[in-house]
């Protein structure tokens, strides 16, 4: 058995953290302020806990994304080319666009190496992992991503608190492999519904 003196709080994952967090010190903020001015004293401190607003139950709490992929494909190896992708998201207020670019850029590198790269094979006997290194399981590399861009429109919603910034952990990659596989769809009129889209799957 086990115990904390700490205060309950939100798991670092599911793209929790900005918001809840961030709600929770925008809050202390405004506590602070309008407890000691513009002229607080060494020491002085505020508390304060993050929120949603009670009609958030009635809405769909989501951050929402498109992704749009050109693609070459090998008319004689099978072999895809991401040549261009374009990621646009609305992620609600964006807290710091530096390293938000970063994270979208980096899911949709992500994204590519999952739809081309990314294979595990399983031993049929036990069940372990054959290929458990880079070896064997191939990731994008720099040039498997040539030009790779980030957008987003920046709509605060009210429903996610003070901060009306929703999560981007994770819309800069799901849709990725998709957009991917509707283009090779597009060049080869072959529809594929498994990853990753390897050369073997198009030529066979």
């Amino acid at each position: 058995m086990s115990h904390t003196d700490l205060p309950s709080a939100y798991l670092a994952g599911g793209s929790t953290g900005t918001y809840n967090w961030g709600s929770a010190v925008m809050m202390a903020a405004f506590k602070f302020r309008d407890r000691y001015g513009l002229s607080p004293s060494e020491g002085d401190a505020a508390e304060a806990g993050a929120y949603f607003p009670d009609e958030a139950s009635n809405y769909a709490l989501d951050a929402y994304g498109a992704h749009f992929a050109e693609v070459k494909v090998s008319s004689v190896t099978g072999e895809v080319h991401v040549t261009r992708m374009l990621g646009v998201y609305d992620p609600g207020r964006i807290i710091n666009p530096r390293t938000a670019n970063s994270q979208f850029i980096g899911g949709m590198t992500m994204g590519i190496s999952a739809a081309l790269h990314e294979e595990s094979y399983l031993d049929s006997r036990f069940g372990h992992v054959m290929n458990s290194d880079f070896a064997g399981y191939h990731i994008a590399a720099n040039a498997d991503v040539p030009q790779v861009e980030a957008r987003w429109i920046e709509y605060p919603d009210p429903m996610y608190g003070p901060t009306g910034a929703k999560g981007i952990g994770e819309i800069g990659i799901v849709g990725v492999p998709a957009a991917i596989g509707n283009a090779i769809y597009n060049a080869t009129g072959k529809r594929l519904r498994e990853l990753p889209f390897t050369p073997a799957k198009l030529v066979e």
